[in-house]
């Protein structure tokens, strides 16, 4: 642990202290240090705190502060821990100890003669050593993640070394609310929730469905260049085929289960294409003159996420992926992935996230995974080596690997500096061995195919969460769901607007996309022309066309951008419009 998680890990003491000092009979769960500060789960009984209470907690907390207490460690056996919680009527402290071996070594922190936690620690020396904080808010959480179990409140907290990194981090925040996916979404006619749906299962606007479908037609249209052709798999599947692929064993109870009330069979929603994917590739005999083998799919996914995991857009129960996958030889993995690289580069730079690191997620000496270990060390070099060849800043994560094979997952920064998983490639030679996927070799042998998963958005929901946010709303021209709005100034210039309209009605877009139609709009509405600009404005339109007498005279177009403003001849119109 580093010096500023020491920082971090002492607030959450120093907080539990002051909360034990405001409200005598609370008991305390845990209270880690995290990214960015700390928090504490704790037991109010039948007090509620809220975000308001916050200040007052704070403020008691810069006062033992400012007490310079030391922070001491002592040791203890099983007993005399179980004595010290129960006199303290500690009930989630019990649980945690009395779950220690008998000889367990136990250690304490004492907040000088404040507070007692139990806590592996380490702390800094003292209370005037932890730096700057805040706490930011209250939440609810279960008991151990469990949603049988009890629900504690807990408070969070940020902290830094210094003011100045606190300042800077919480300027960041506020820029993060502005951003918010979920009230962009609202604002801007992209997507809602429904309680009659239910959760984690986003409905799209036509706004945002015209956003989501241009992002994966781009997507896919990347893919088809590179020899993917499009394939089409059903909703639900019989239980057999994630039991074969070892899905089930690992995600079973993610599953939405569907049951037959014809004949009493039990299906599932699938969670994922890849042994759907395999099952296509299994359907006729392949030689290696076909190979590779590149299927391509844009499709809804179903996962039973647990209530308090979903979020916006960020985590679903339905999730679209625009999902790939390759049937190669060995020899051919590096083409493949090499390949794969390069499309998930160009979407990002058209995107405008080009600042991608590569996560090599390697396996750990965890049960979890399946598959031969030297499979797996060979599969591993190859990514490595693959990061290498493709000049991508990468870094190695052990434990991070799919159940079934290492990947190479792509980071991406948004405009605000946070760092997003997006695409991934990920190598597999437990699927094609699970389903006994097989094609004759050049010698007349039978041979299994390595099998590669890619997605270049990922879940389309999740990507579309940091892309709203990444943008602020203000989409590139190309993918915005409106990208023109025409403005009257009154309805003598209807005539000229006629001709303009002309004009757009014959544009076809081909960059990034071909055969991109133009999507515009035409506000010819009684208001005043400053409440016309501040409609589109809000809505956050790319191009503005304001149409008034003066420019019907001289056939010209006033156009509104969100940082400059211009005529352009409307001979010129659909040359300009080209070039954004």
């Amino acid at each position: 642990m580093n010096e500023l998680e020491k920082m971090r890990h002492t607030l959450s003491h120093v907080l539990a202290a002051a909360v034990q000092e405001l409200y005598p009979d609370v008991a305390f769960g845990i209270g880690p240090a995290i990214d960015n500060g700390f928090y504490y789960d704790i037991d109010f009984g039948t007090t509620k705190i809220s975000d308001t209470d916050l200040p007052k907690i704070e403020k008691k907390m810069r006062s033992i502060i400012a007490r310079k207490l030391e922070m001491k460690k002592r040791l203890s056996n099983k007993t005399e821990s179980l004595n010290w919680a129960r006199d303290h009527k500690q009930k989630y402290k019990i649980e945690l100890i009395e779950e220690l071996p008998e000889d367990a070594e136990i250690s304490f922190y004492d907040l000088g003669d404040l507070f007692t936690d139990l806590c592996k620690g380490p702390h800094v020396k003292n209370t005037s050593e932890v730096g700057a904080f805040k706490l930011i808010r209250v939440a609810g959480a279960y008991w151990r993640g469990d949603e049988k179990r009890e629900m504690l409140t807990r408070i969070y907290g940020v902290a830094f070394e210094t003011e100045e990194e606190l300042e800077e981090y919480l300027k960041r925040q506020e820029e993060a609310k502005a951003r918010d996916h979920r009230k962009l979404g609202k604002e801007l006619d992209l997507f809602c929730f429904s309680d009659l749906v239910g959760a984690g299962l986003p409905l799209f606007t036509p706004r945002g469905t015209e956003l989501r479908e241009l992002m994966a037609n781009y997507s896919l249209s990347l893919r088809g260049r590179e020899g993917f052709k499009k394939v089409w798999t059903p909703h639900i599947t019989k239980t057999d085929l994630y039991k074969t692929s070892g899905h089930y064993a690992k995600f079973g109870d993610e599953l939405f289960m569907v049951h037959s009330q014809v004949n009493g069979e039990d299906f599932a929603m699938k969670p994922m294409n890849c042994p759907h994917h395999a099952q296509i590739f299994a359907s006729k005999p392949r030689t290696y003159r076909e190979m590779p083998v590149r299927y391509m799919e844009a499709t809804t996914d179903y996962r039973d996420e647990k209530t308090g995991e979903l979020g916006g857009l960020s985590r679903v129960r339905s999730l679209t992926q625009d999902d790939s996958h390759v049937f190669c030889t060995t020899n051919q993995i590096k083409d493949e992935v090499k390949h794969l690289v390069g499309i998930v580069k160009e979407l990002y730079e058209t995107v405008g996230m080009q600042n991608l690191r590569a996560r090599l997620s390697y396996r750990s000496d965890e049960d979890k995974y399946l598959g031969d270990k030297k499979l797996w060390e060979m599969a591993q070099g190859q990514i490595k080596q693959a990061a290498i060849d493709n000049h991508l800043e990468y870094f190695e994560a052990e434990g991070e690997a799919a159940f079934y094979g290492p990947k190479i997952d792509f980071m991406a920064e948004d405009a605000i500096g946070r760092e997003h998983q997006l695409a991934t490639i990920q190598l597999d030679f437990v699927q094609p061995e699970r389903f006994e996927l097989e094609f004759v070799n050049s010698k007349g042998e039978k041979e299994r195919p390595v099998m590669i998963h890619h997605a270049t958005l990922g879940s389309i929901e999740r990507f579309l969460s940091v892309f709203i946010e990444h943008t602020g709303g203000w989409f590139p021209f190309w993918c915005a769901p409106e990208q023109v709005r025409i403005l009257t100034v009154n309805d003598s210039v209807s005539d000229y607007v006629a001709d303009i309209i002309d004009v757009l009605d014959n544009i076809v877009l081909e960059k990034p996309l071909k055969y991109n139609e133009l999507r515009y709009t035409l506000d010819n509405a009684s208001d005043s022309l400053g409440k016309k600009i501040k409609r589109a404005t809000e809505m956050k339109i790319p191009v503005i066309l304001i149409v008034g007498p003066k420019d019907a005279e001289e056939k010209i177009v006033s156009i509104r951008l969100r940082d400059k403003e211009e005529k352009v001849k409307l001979s010129d119109l659909k040359k300009y419009l080209c070039e954004l």
